[in-house]
């Protein structure tokens, strides 16, 4: 058996001492022994407990470094003989039962239950007076984690120790320059009246790591050190295992970094700092600084706050939410939006704070600051440990946007949110005062294909298109009623990413798993079968953005190459009648060597000369007065471009 399975893997270090606390952040809300490890040879476990004598420190016990072995050959494990004072790996095996959690009498969609068993028990070869500091970074070979005298340990997943080293950069050689040190360390506008050109820590001293983090995406390791420095390293291609790969490439010189957590798709790193403020760098531009968040503007200060704990980013990279030592958390987006803040709305010394009476209880999530956050695989629940209260996990809900993102088309008639097993439509009431109504997705679909992925509206408002991880349903808003497959097999044959509206017709790309191939399926809103389905269109490869303009459908494959079908239906659309539906190439693009590739793209109509946007209604016309005729290319870092086609796109920032 192996460590992750499924994707799901539970690990940590801890001090073999009743007092011990784990170093994983990741492991913060797992459960786990409360006896410590042991072996053959090792005293019998016992018990913690919250006496104050269990509290008392311990003598370390005297140590020795293990034995230097030659080159290539595999470090001796030590004796797994139990000590107060050594550090245990202990490895863990998480198996799914695919159960799921019933509460209320019903099956709760998503979770399910699982059980943690613990395989492997092993000493760490540490020298006297060395500890482990950090939490674990991993890819699918080894583990890395920061040692007290500003080593890396690596450990691979079958607990084999490897010798710690130090990182180096280019400043480190005898012939170094002082511009070479100079191009190493960046300091942010917001510190570079303070900044003292201070050395960096593999240079001079032994300074402790004490927090790393990963991005197997872009071959990045990021440490950051006791002093405050951040290291900003590449990995080579073999990954965590070859450390003679792993160097220096340019320091952050924040004076005051806690934490950091990077965001792969959006290369976006997000430093926490003692100054409860979170700094943010592009790093696809050298770490330029980009901006610097904080609840200065709210009324509170890092004396109510307290230096940022943690950062963890939603897996779209859309947003992080934000952590305190002292109180509390907050969920950002990119651009600097406030989402969701559980502070009050003002410092208890602003003039906008609210009247609260002396004896009336003052209550609010996380009031003993913010230990651990961690999101789910889709972003819909956040979920938070309370520095002074671990023995709980708090989750919070949240609800999508439905954007003109990626390969899901805008809703422009209504404004629409979407969870993991419910829609929130927001529209004006009676009174022309904004309200939320929560439409739940029905049991038998969501409990089978949770959760909700895709939400889209028809261009009329009146339908409702909604795909889970399998399947797809309609909704009828006018009759509130939904529609299904009749057919089970022929739903959980659909594995959709992404969806558009096209008039009466409701547009599917469809992942074949079995032939590792995607599609577009075109169904009438009026049935959902296999045999009423009017055209199944193959790709060439995975799309990454998709769009409707009128009869024209737009699919970009990465890296640019992008295609214009145009659509002619012949019948009408209706049950009693036999539709004919054809698809035709009009426009192929392929834009060589671009900067990234598009996160959203939209066809605009011609406009006319008086600068309005027109639409041809004219069923006769020709086909080429019907085509829009110009495209926009925005990209955040040169500002927008206006080309000679038929589409806009929007770059990543």
């Amino acid at each position: 058996c192996t460590w992750r399975t499924g994707g799901r893997s539970r690990s940590r270090w801890t001090r073999a001492s009743p007092t011990a606390r784990s170093s994983s952040a990741s492991s913060a809300a797992s459960s786990s022994p409360s006896a410590p490890p042991r072996s053959t040879s090792g005293p019998p476990p016992t018990t913690r407990s919250a006496s104050p004598a269990s509290t008392a420190p311990r003598t370390p016990s005297p140590r020795t470094a293990p034995t230097p072995t030659p080159s290539g050959a595999p470090t001796p494990r030590p004796s797994p003989s139990w000590s107060p004072t050594a550090f245990y790996l202990h490895r863990y095996k998480v198996q799914l039962s695919g159960k799921p959690l019933i509460v209320g009498g019903r099956p709760l969609p998503g979770p399910c239950l699982s059980g943690l068993s613990r395989i492997i028990v092993e000493q760490a070869p540490l020298a006297n007076a060395i500890s482990i500091r950090s939490n674990f970074a991993c890819d699918s070979k080894s583990m890395l984690l920061g040692l007290s005298n500003g080593h890396l340990q690596v450990v691979s997943w079958n607990a084999e120790f490897s010798d710690s080293f130090k990182l180096r950069c280019s400043a480190c050689s005898p012939d170094k320059t002082a511009a070479v040190v100079d191009a190493l360390v960046f300091d942010p506008p917001s510190l570079r009246g303070n900044s003292n050109a201070r050395p960096a820590p593999c240079c001079t001293g032994d300074f402790a790591i004490v927090h790393v983090e990963l991005s197997v995406k872009l071959r990045l390791l990021v440490a950051v050190y006791s002093d405050c420095q951040v290291a900003l390293c590449t990995v080579g291609k073999k990954g965590l295992k070859q450390t003679s790969g792993i160097r220096v490439d340019r320091w952050l010189n924040t004076g005051d970094a806690m934490c950091t957590s990077v965001a792969s798709e959006q290369q976006i790193l997000a430093v926490g700092c003692s100054r409860g403020v979170v700094e943010l760098y592009d790093l696809a531009e050298n770490a330029r600084h980009i901006r610097t968040l904080s609840l200065f503007d709210w009324g509170y200060s890092v004396e109510d706050t307290g230096p940022v704990t943690c950062i963890s980013w939603t897996p779209d990279n859309c947003a992080f939410a934000v952590g305190w030592k002292f109180r509390g958390l907050t969920v950002w987006s990119v651009s600097g939006c406030r989402l969701m803040c559980t502070f009050r709305q003002a410092g208890s010394n602003s003039a906008l704070s609210p009247m609260v009476k002396p004896n009336a209880q003052k209550f609010e999530p996380l009031m003993g600051g913010t230990s651990h956050i961690q999101w789910d695989d889709y972003g819909y629940k956040l979920f938070a440990v309370e520095e002074s209260l671990s023995e709980r996990v708090l989750a919070f809900s949240f609800a999508k946007c439905c954007l003109n993102r990626g390969l899901s088309s805008t809703t422009y008639t209504r404004q629409i949110l979407y969870g993991e097993d419910r829609i929130l439509l927001v529209q004006p009431d009676d009174t022309d005062e904004l309200k939320i109504l929560h439409l739940n997705v029905p049991v038998s679909y969501s409990s089978q294909n949770w959760p909700v992925l895709h939400v889209v509206a028809s261009d009329d408002g009146m339908y409702l298109a909604v795909a889970g991880s399998r399947g797809l349903v309609l909704y009828d808003l006018r009759n509130k009623r939904w529609r299904f497959f009749g057919d089970v097999t022929q739903e959980q044959k659909i594995q959709c990413k992404g969806l558009l509206w096209l008039g009466k017709i409701v547009i599917v790309c469809n992942y074949v798993e079995s032939s590792n191939t995607y599609e577009l399926l075109f169904f009438p809103r009026y049935h959902l079968d296999h045999s009423s389905l009017l055209y199944r269109k193959p790709l060439l490869g995975r799309p990454i953005v998709m769009d409707v303009f009128q009869d024209y459908i737009l699919v970009t494959y990465s890296p640019f190459d992008v295609h214009i079908f145009h659509v002619m239906i012949s019948g009408e659309l209706s049950p009693t009648s036999s539709p004919v539906l054809q698809l035709s190439t009009v426009r192929e693009l392929s834009i060589m060597s671009p900067k990234s590739p598009p996160v959203s793209m939209r066809l605009i109509p011609e406009p006319t000369d008086e600068g309005v946007l027109k639409r041809d209604t004219n069923e006769s016309s020709n086909l080429s007065s019907q085509q829009p005729s110009r495209y926009i290319l925005i990209q955040m870092s040169l500002g927008p471009i206006l080309l000679d086609f038929y589409w806009l796109a929007i770059y990543q920032m």
